[in-house]
């Protein structure tokens, strides 16, 4: 007997292979952002060494690749990938979202163990608070530019100290670096089921391993400057 494809299963295939897209696009623009936090992480830790040299890297970034490229041309460059990436995680994001809610058209009963990490359930509400950070600090950091005193100031480490001086403004950041860091351990985690890398049991057992390092590393990274700001030793 001949097979025939049906509209239904063809229209399932092309959902099915759409799907995986999508989920490969996550994991790409994820990656993107991976290396970009690494990378502003290691910027941030500079604070430590006081002000002229977290000054003199801030001073790096835009002038990297001159005189080929004009003053912070490589750094426009970045935000245009960066902006790019964003949007193609977030699109997928909601994409593969409403597909999920489209295909649970009735709740079900008694929720199953998936073999998920726990930071998957809070996905979701997490990717919207970090893109509201996101908008938040970079009023504060690249937009606005003001210091404590509401002044305008074109000194990176003074506007650093200065925010993180104020208990509020990093208690919203460290928050933020919680949400972070949950997204991350998910996030790489589900890069690495994307990508094949969960194959067999140890390669599960690594990949979780490397999703929970990746975060921790990052997540914590990023908050010990404002910790030690607010605690008086970057001044």
């Amino acid at each position: 007997m001949a097979f025939v494809a049906t509209p239904t299963l063809v229209k399932n295939s092309r959902s099915t292979r759409s799907t995986i897209a999508l989920k490969f696009l996550m994991a790409l623009s994820g990656i993107v952002f991976i290396g970009f936090v690494l990378l502003h992480m290691y910027g941030n830790l500079k604070a430590f060494a006081g002000h002229d040299a977290y000054n003199e890297y801030a001073h790096h970034l835009r002038t990297i690749g001159t005189p080929m490229l004009p003053e912070n041309g490589l750094l426009w460059i970045l935000r245009v990938v960066l902006l790019g990436s964003l949007i193609v995680h977030v699109y997928a994001a909601v994409t593969l979202w409403r597909r999920s809610r489209r295909a649970r058209t009735v709740k079900y009963v008694m929720k199953k163990h998936t073999g998920a990490i726990p930071a998957s359930r809070m996905m979701r509400f997490g990717g919207v608070a970090l893109l509201l950070f996101i908008v938040w600090h970079l009023l504060n950091f690249t937009v606005g530019k003001v210091n404590v005193e509401g002044g305008p100031t074109n000194d990176p480490y003074e506007l650093l100290v200065d925010t993180f001086e104020v208990w509020w403004m990093t208690a919203i950041y460290l928050a933020a670096m919680a949400m972070l860091g949950a997204h991350l351990h998910h996030g790489t985690w589900s890069a690495c089921q994307t990508l094949g890398l969960t194959s067999t049991e140890r390669a599960r057992t690594l990949a979780k391993r490397f999703a929970f390092v990746l975060a921790v590393i990052i997540s914590g990274g990023f908050s010990l400057v404002p910790i030690f700001v607010l605690a008086g030793v970057i001044d």
